[in-house]
């Protein structure tokens, strides 16, 4: 049996056999290709940074720090602060600009507060594309609040100018066109994806490309990932059995936009009259057009993306496609998780002493409380010796929760310095973590592990935890 190493695992949340999936659809950006972050988001920053300076904006010595933000915070545009929500929607870190907010503070600002996402109040950050977002957000913020930024009325219109002019700068192409000159500055090559995609065709499955991206870039980028590692004779084109561009998602899977033929190499256009072609690449359409022309729907379909929301989330809900997340830094979290493991296993050792001494202390409390105010039987023990004994469980417990606090502080720097692991808060699961649970049937760190499974797989979610359940480690089987 094949050995699957745990950082290319594919972790299910809702049971999908492969084999019943007649239709796979992927998205490209951060999906088919990895970019590399630093470089790309670095790039993106630096664009953001152009378009500000032409307005007058005192940006030129800001620098991208990829470090300091995560995927899976919230902007709070209303107080310009980026927090960490658990999964019930509590904030448990938070930051306003680029400084941290104490526990105090924190509390003051957000303890009545339950972060909604429907709310449009918070911006989710759910994808990697929102890193250089963060970064000049949380910069800006600190400008703003020292009263360098005019024209901005507050935190909302900061964050909103900040997504226009990103958004103006992946319109006007310039920074795609960058990318294209000097693509190995900017991405990752994975040898396995293309005979995981062959994998999958040969075995009887239509393989579909959605992705928001245009023609241009997307020809690039393909043949760029996938032709140097196929068959003679054969180029990206041919693992597809349609290609949609410029696909405009999520309204892709919610509108009736009009889809257009791509007739020449240089992107060409002509309306679509009658049916969709076979193996044609188009541009725009919608997800109702894609499941008439290959007679399947709903659950028929699998759809693979890296963003919560224009991928999954909205193809799950109005579409009811399976769905697969790509999670990209999901292979540093469990290398991060692997490297704690002798902590994760002192710590819960010693948790259990705690746990163990607190009984013990609310044990003497309550003998002392009955003694006290003369109820409930006779307490036979001397309130000195009680006393005595309480000092000595505190003192052990104060000494404990300290050498408890030192592990802690160093797991939680072992992902990420500011904001600790992507898929937890605490002892609790992350917001992000909540919403990839919701809507991803499947998720991974990239398409090609799908390569250690086959077509053929049958995933099985695990039994679902409550609190309480029995709780069992890998090393209590071994006594």
């Amino acid at each position: 049996m094949i050995k699957i190493p745990h950082t290319r695992g594919i972790f299910c949340n809702r049971t999908l056999n492969l084999r019943a999936i007649p239709v796979i659809g992927y998205d490209m950006d951060y999906t088919l290709v990895h970019y590399k972050v630093d470089a790309w988001e670095g790039l993106a920053y630096e664009y953001i940074k152009k378009y500000l300076e032409r307005d007058g904006w005192p940006v030129e010595d800001l620098v991208f720090d990829p470090s300091i933000f995560i995927r899976g915070l919230v902007i709070d545009r209303e107080l310009g602060n980026i927090v960490k929500v658990n999964r019930f929607g509590y904030v448990k870190a938070a930051y306003h600009g680029t400084h941290r907010l104490d526990f105090e503070k924190m509390r003051e600002v957000y303890s009545r507060t339950i972060i909604d996402l429907a709310d449009t109040r918070y911006a989710f950050l759910n994808t990697l594309f929102s890193i250089s977002e963060a970064c000049i957000f949380s910069q800006l913020v600190d400008l703003l609040d020292r009263g360098k930024i005019s024209g901005i009325i507050g935190y909302h219109d900061l964050a909103l100018r900040i997504r226009t002019v990103l958004d103006q700068a992946h319109l006007e192409g310039e920074l795609k066109n960058e990318i294209m000159a000097n693509p190995e500055k900017f991405v990752e090559l994975d040898p396995d994806l293309p005979l995981t995609l062959l994998d999958q065709k040969h075995a009887g499955k239509k393989l579909l490309l959605i992705t928001n991206s245009g023609w241009i870039y997307s020809k690039f980028m393909m043949s760029y990932i996938c032709d140097r590692y196929l068959p003679k004779g054969m180029d990206w084109r041919d693992l597809f059995d349609l290609i949609v561009v410029s696909a405009r998602k999520p309204s892709f899977f919610v509108d009736k936009p009009p889809m257009f033929e791509i007739v020449d190499e240089d992107g060409l256009l002509q309306p679509v009259i009658g049916e969709i072609k076979k193996k044609g690449c188009y541009l725009g359409g919608n997800a109702a057009m894609i499941e008439r022309y290959l007679g399947v729907s709903g659950e028929q379909i699998l759809y693979v993306g890296d963003h919560l929301f224009c991928d999954v989330s909205i193809s799950k809900d109005v579409l009811r496609w399976r769905t697969a997340l790509i999670i990209r830094e999901l292979e540093q979290e469990l290398e991060a998780i692997e490297n704690a493991r002798a902590d994760h296993r002192q710590i819960r050792k010693m948790m259990q002493e705690k746990e163990e001494l607190e009984a013990q202390i609310r044990h003497y409390q309550l003998i002392l409380q009955r003694r006290e105010n003369k109820y409930a039987s006779k307490v036979k023990e001397d309130p000195a010796m009680i006393k005595a004994q309480l000092r000595g469980l505190r003192d052990d417990l104060h000494e404990l929760d300290v050498q408890i606090g030192e592990l802690n502080v160093r797991d939680s720097k072992r992902f990420n310095n500011n904001w600790s692991y992507l898929m937890r808060t605490g002892n609790d699961k992350s917001k992000f973590t909540r919403q990839v649970e919701r809507y991803a049937d499947i998720y991974t760190s990239r398409v090609s592990n799908l390569l250690y499974y086959t077509p053929f797989m049958y995933f099985r979610s695990p039994r679902g935890s409550i609190p309480h359940d029995p709780v069992f480690y890998p090393e209590d089987l071994k006594d």
